[in-house]
């Protein structure tokens, strides 16, 4: 997971998330669904509807084994698991998000199918031809080699394998708005525009099947608001009111845009 920080131990976000469970009426002891947990651990710009959206786009078969980068709690990998039955290894930079999605890959009896990894998306810890799709979800914004990224990425697919991805891109403007999801500070914030996104993506060798902005969707989405819930990345991030209204912001006023693909490896 790139971006949305927490201060918080090991201890303390597993203690947490199993008081916000409880509080929202469910039983982690009886075993929890992905979509129950989908308002606390889908780490990224529209949420599990978002997700669920790039799975269509993505067309990830069963028989796949993927790759998701970023993986913070590991939503969309269990979302991705459950929904299609296949293998999913999760890279999160954090051991104490690798903790937590570890016991949240537990209590949604998704264990065997999913593998949590803690390391770096610019030293992938895996072969050359692993994975038959890479999954990323606003992670590039905290990540300021693009083609170092992009080329791992494309190391680690089989021929033919896809990168299935949605991120924030630079607007027009400079973002003026912090602390966002992603950044405390500019200095945090890597953004690049979706022509050089597109270009990078091109030298690293990839292929593109779909590319778009789906930023003025988004905000049709949200214009009414989230109701209130236990369940949310309030349980373990703070500020976050303050940052989500300055992403909003910046994206109404052009400062960033949300963009989502699937590139393909030749």
């Amino acid at each position: 997971m790139a971006g949305l920080e927490s201060h918080y131990s090991a201890r303390d976000i597993e203690a947490r998330i199993l008081a916000a469970v409880r509080a929202a009426g469910l039983n982690p002891e009886q075993g929890l669904s992905p979509e129950e947990l989908g308002a606390l651990d889908h780490f990224h710009t529209g949420g599990l509807g978002a997700s669920r959206e790039l799975l269509e786009l993505a067309q990830i078969r069963a028989e796949d084994r993927v790759l998701d980068i970023g993986a913070g709690l590991a939503g969309p990998a269990r979302l991705l698991a459950s929904a299609l039955g296949c293998r999913v290894d999760c890279l999160e930079m954090s051991s104490d998000y690798c903790a937590a999605a570890v016991l949240l890959n537990r209590l949604t009896g998704l264990d065997e199918r999913i593998e949590v990894h803690q390391g770096s998306a610019l030293k992938l810890p895996f072969p050359n031809f692993s994975f038959d799709a890479v999954w990323m979800q606003n992670v590039g914004m905290n990540i300021a080699d693009k083609q170092t990224l992009y080329a791992e990425i494309y190391r680690v697919l089989k021929p033919g394998g896809r990168f299935a991805f949605q991120e924030m891109v630079a607007g027009e403007a400079a973002t003026a708005y912090f602390p966002l999801p992603w950044a405390t500070e500019p200095a945090d914030s890597c953004l690049v525009s979706a022509e050089e996104m597109r270009s990078v993506l091109a030298e690293s060798g990839f292929i593109p099947e779909l590319f778009e902005d789906t930023s003025d969707a988004h905000l049709s989405k949200t214009a009414a608001g989230a109701a209130a819930s236990a369940l949310s990345l309030a349980v373990f991030v703070d500020n976050l009111a303050e940052k989500a209204g300055n992403a909003r912001r910046s994206l109404q006023e052009g400062q960033i845009r949300l963009v989502r693909g699937v590139f393909r490896v030749k």
